[in-house]
């Protein structure tokens, strides 16, 4: 196969090899709801509870801007789901939704009416919410503001001495569990929630033993909320001292989801995350499957972010063409996920730059394809020139090529635009697939 490649090769040549078995697809109906589930046909993937496949394309997009800017918002989800996008998480400690916000076990009706809203401009956008219960990292002991919640001390009316106290102690269990039992009664028969989360990172708070904290809830959560998703998520996988960590949670009995955050950082332990983004997505899928190869995994945060989580990366805005997000929804998915990666920076980097059309790009990618029914198998093949990511499935065959020439490095701190590649040739002996009858489209 020899053919010029653009230019814009950062983005990769995407190419599909269509056996010539076709899919066979339950037709859409934007009327026929389904929860999202763990596939019965193959546990890596995601379906819906009428058996059709679903991949969450989508980002972080955690809450609005402000108390009053619910309409920037929507016009965010909308301009996700015009460009393909199913998916988005948001946090529900936020204080624009945070319903326990005033005392220690009471819950704001009235505030819950945002989360209401929100739901309801999901319907509309037809994207599916991953719900994060909690964010605080301590009591009011640190200078952090965001991440504290000083309500729930003892001498504030809480249950908790200290954070160790809040996870250990059985008082505050038995009222996290009636905060659940809140949420179940107002929200728990939703198929428009793709599922529930825990805590966003906990490894991040500092005291008790947050890891058995999370084996006592998440057969609570399934007990409430049994036809949604139920899962935890832990701190950026950038020092191999959370590789034990990782591993207990991708096993965990009862976590549905193995959810991975990985950012490129060059304060970070492992040499991974300072290099191509791909490769660190990559790189952080194929640890996930290692723990647990027949559960989902997921890159749901990622990005990109100054020395040891300072800040938004600085260079974020010279990237006008979106080679990092581009990076962060491909690679994870060629490599095995459940779907692509899930980019943390939706302000400032997609938003700001108006990146949304690479959802639509990735989507254009997946369409018509039904990733439990592929049993996909996913190879790298080696090339001089580019990484080659393979998804070899039973009806298609799936190659993302990436031009190996070109980072984040050369393009955005070096300013070198990515050469274009000519007399490029691709053997896919070595994939023994038989593509006698077969047909390919190229995309770029």
């Amino acid at each position: 196969m020899k053919r010029p490649l653009d230019p814009r090769c950062l983005a990769g040549l995407i190419v599909f090899w269509f056996l010539w078995i076709e899919a066979r697809l339950l037709p859409a109906d934007p009327h026929r709801d389904g929860f999202v589930r763990v596939s019965t046909r193959d546990a890596r993937y995601f379906e819906l509870s009428d058996g059709r496949p679903y991949i969450p394309i989508g980002l972080n997009l955690i809450a609005p801007p402000g108390d009053d800017k619910m309409g920037v918002m929507e016009d965010w989800m909308r301009q996700l789901s015009e460009n393909g996008g199913n998916f988005i998480r948001i946090w529900l400690g936020h204080a624009y939704f945070d319903v326990e916000h005033q005392r220690s076990g009471e819950y704001d009706a009235e505030k819950a009416r945002r989360l209401d809203h929100l739901l309801e401009v999901a319907r509309k956008y037809n994207i599916r919410v991953k719900l994060c219960l909690e964010s605080f990292r301590h009591l009011g002991t640190q200078n952090q503001r965001w991440s504290s919640k000083p309500l729930h001390q003892v001498g504030n009316g809480g249950t908790a001495t200290d954070i160790a106290d809040f996870f250990d102690g059985l008082p505050s269990r038995d009222q996290f569990k009636r905060k659940l039992a809140w949420y179940a009664r107002r929200y728990g028969s939703d198929p428009i929630i793709f599922g529930w989360e825990l805590w966003n990172e906990i490894n991040a708070v500092a005291g008790g033993d947050y890891m058995a904290w999370t084996e006592c809830m998440l057969p609570e959560l399934h007990r409430l909320f049994p036809r949604n998703l139920c899962m935890q998520s832990l701190g950026s996988f950038d020092t191999e001292r959370v590789d034990p960590v990782y591993r207990r949670l991708c096993t965990m009995a009862g976590n549905d989801v193995a959810q991975v955050h990985r950012y490129l950082d060059l304060g970070a332990q492992i040499e991974a995350c300072k290099g191509p983004v791909d490769s660190l997505a990559a790189e952080a899928i194929r640890r996930g499957l290692s723990y647990q190869p027949q559960r989902p995994v997921i890159l749901a945060e990622s990005g990109a972010v100054e020395p040891r989580h300072s800040g938004p990366f600085l260079l974020y805005q010279k990237d006008r063409e979106g080679m990092l997000l581009h990076d962060v929804l491909f690679a994870p998915f060629f490599t095995g996920a459940a779907g692509p990666g899930h980019i943390w920076h939706w302000d400032v980097y997609v938003a700001k730059l108006n990146l949304w059309g690479h959802f639509k790009r990735f989507a254009a990618v997946v369409k018509d394809i039904d990733p439990p029914a592929e049993k996909f198998d996913p190879v790298v093949l080696p090339h001089a020139q580019l990484r080659i990511y393979v998804l070899k499935g039973k009806q298609h065959i799936l190659i993302w090529c990436r031009d190996a020439q070109n980072d984040w490095k050369t393009e955005l701190a070096q300013g070198q635009a990515p050469a274009k590649l000519e007399g490029v040739f691709l053997s896919l002996g070595s994939l023994k697939a038989n593509v006698s009858n077969a047909s390919a489209r190229i995309y770029d």
